[in-house]
């Protein structure tokens, strides 16, 4: 999997999860994962999760780092595993760094306030993964945590490269060891 962290600041809408972002923008072709940092507001028109939309709960973050996926040739349910595994490479990284996290599903949690956004969803070519962490916590809808203003992670480009070499990894890894055992 191709890796990018995007210098220039992106604001993330929603719109941006679609099919060939990544290679339209960044002309990065095949499975890849992008990482950006800029505000983050999804309007409920945009919205992919539809239990947030009916329970009418748009997305703001005035400083997020955003984590953009899209890979080939899987289904939605293998989609929602790769996304879980992102979210526990996260989990692992920070847990690193000392900090207690609880994964729920694909949220992470830190006493309680929410550090991440994630969804999966399918397109007509790929499978698509937005994952947004807050870096700043002021200004959110929920009770939230932010990377620098309650973690103290300052360097988030570093941070951001970190988590897509190791999801990077563990998929590369997770498909050669598929590749070495015989059927039986």
């Amino acid at each position: 999997m191709k890796t990018k962290f995007v210098e220039e600041e992106i604001k993330y809408i929603g719109s941006q999860l679609a099919p060939h972002w990544i290679y339209k923008n960044f002309h990065i072709q095949g499975d890849a994962i992008v990482a950006f940092v800029g505000e983050c507001e999804v309007k409920l028109s945009e919205m992919v999760d539809i239990e947030d939309v009916i329970n009418n709960e748009p997305i703001y973050s005035k400083l997020m780092l955003s984590f953009i996926s899209e890979q080939f040739g899987i289904g939605l349910t293998e989609g929602v595993l790769r996304q879980r595994l992102l979210m526990t490479v996260i989990k692992e990284l920070l847990e690193e760094k000392g900090v207690f996290v609880v994964r729920n599903g694909d949220d992470l949690l830190i006493n309680g306030a929410k550090l991440s956004v994630s969804i999966a969803t399918k397109s007509t070519t790929s499978v698509l993964i937005h994952t947004g962490l807050n870096i700043l916590s002021e200004g959110a809808p929920v009770k939230a945590c932010g990377l620098t203003s309650e973690l103290g992670i300052e360097n988030v480009k570093d941070f951001a490269n970190e988590i897509m070499q190791r999801y990077s990894e563990e998929l590369d890894d997770i498909i050669l060891a598929a590749t070495k055992v015989r059927g039986v």
